[in-house]
């Protein structure tokens, strides 16, 4: 009856705006990002104004298809919120970041350059 009376058309299917992504989706695409950063950088120790490009929001950084959606990663904040949530996080996301190379304390220890991770101790925050 509206499409009569105001002239209005449903949306086509590319029209319509894309589901919106679940916690769940958020957290692999940014370990996807974390986990190429490492590969492309030998560390995690992302500046926490560092942004990655994401074609399509798949975790494909590198991605070759065309006409692709780059979407920013803020990889920087993400990866310095884990590690000040460490202890708020589930064991299974812990175990996920450390087999990515993720340091779970900064030192200052002699040796140490600043900024440089030093040992993992979450279960002691």
């Amino acid at each position: 009856m509206l499409e009569h009376v105001l002239g209005v058309q449903p949306a086509d299917d590319d029209e319509r705006p894309k589901p919106r992504r679940t916690q769940a989706d958020k957290w692999a695409l940014n370990l996807a990002a974390a986990k190429q950063f490492y590969e492309r950088e030998g560390h995690l120790r992302v500046p926490r104004k560092h942004i990655d490009g994401d074609v399509n929001g798949d975790g494909d950084v590198n991605g070759s298809g065309e006409h692709q959606e780059v979407r920013a990663i803020k990889l920087g904040a993400w990866v310095s919120n884990q590690r000040s949530r460490a202890a708020a996080l589930s064991p299974e996301r812990v175990e996920q970041l450390s087999a990515i190379g993720m340091r779970w304390t900064w030192s200052s220890a002699p040796g140490h350059e600043p900024g440089e991770c030093g040992e993992a101790d979450v279960g002691r925050r």
